[in-house]
């Protein structure tokens, strides 16, 4: 991705190195993550599942980047920005109607968002309560070395997942998803996580076909997000997790779901085609 010089987004709350490194004790790093993993597949809260007790522990803060040496939090302004400016002209055009953009909140370890605890170990989440997406830098590394998924794009597919549950926030999806599930059994509820979450990786792919159309797309980059795609769906997960797989207890999409309604977001551009919900079984 061509991203090197290109304007960064001022919406950026950046909270690293700010103490929250050694408050708590979390169960982070790989253990925190496969917990965290399980805990999504069966449809649970994932902070149930986490030490978050006033246990004393050491902090290992480090120091923060700054300025040019702070390459990935750079690379990430640079996607919001990016983002803002597609979902500014997609509202516009499709909709008749203004972009809210979101915050990104940069944290290391440990921070407090709307909607509760955020921790490195649940990775990148957006929170419909203040409207900001939270983001620990060290999930990319996982990313690359538990997952398989290396490369810019798949950091930028995950970025424009997050945002895309912003979108739906502000169409009211997710709080009519939300509503509806409160009524439901935990089969039914999490089918329909499975839906949000499938549109969401479709307007990650609406961003990209902007990133295309503004010529910063670079050989290879939809691979990655492809390649991210698959490595972070259900079954692949469950798969890693424990060997086996549970349909009932899908919340995200399969890897082969979850890469199509990427790339059909990417070669259609148009909010219309993303009605996951009429088309999910």
């Amino acid at each position: 991705m061509r991203w090197l010089g290109r304007q960064q987004s001022g919406n950026v709350d950046d909270r690293r190195g700010g103490g929250g490194g050694g408050r708590m004790a979390v169960g982070g790093g790989i253990g925190g993550i496969v917990i965290v993993v399980i805990a999504l597949l069966l449809g649970k809260n994932p902070l149930e599942y986490i030490d978050i007790g006033q246990q004393p522990t050491q902090s290992y803060e480090q120091p923060v980047p700054s300025g040019a040496a702070d390459e990935e939090g750079n690379f990430v302004k640079v996607v919001l920005k990016d983002t803002e400016d597609a979902w500014g002209k997609i509202f516009q055009e499709q909709l008749g109607a203004d972009y809210q953009e979101p915050v990104l909140v940069l944290f290391t370890n440990t921070d407090q968002s709307g909607c509760g605890f955020a921790s490195a170990a649940t990775g990148p989440f957006y929170c419909p309560a203040d409207q900001k997406v939270y983001i620990d830098l060290s999930f990319y590394d996982q990313l690359k070395d538990r997952f398989g998924a290396p490369g810019d794009f798949a950091m930028a597919y995950v970025i424009a997942h997050e945002v895309g549950h912003h979108v739906q926030h502000l169409l009211g999806v997710s709080t009519k998803v939300h509503r509806a599930q409160q009524s439901m059994t935990e089969r039914e509820a999490n089918a329909l996580s499975v839906k949000l979450e499938l549109q969401a990786d479709f307007y990650a792919g609406v961003w990209a076909h902007y990133a295309k159309e503004i010529n910063i797309l670079e050989a290879g980059d939809i691979e990655e997000a492809l390649q991210a795609a698959n490595a972070i769906g259900d079954d692949n997960l469950q798969k890693q997790s424990q060997g086996y797989v549970v349909p009932d207890a899908f919340t995200h999409g399969t890897s082969e779901q979850r890469m199509y309604w990427f790339k059909r977001g990417f070669e259609s551009g148009n909010l219309k085609d993303g009605n996951t919900f009429n088309e999910v079984d």
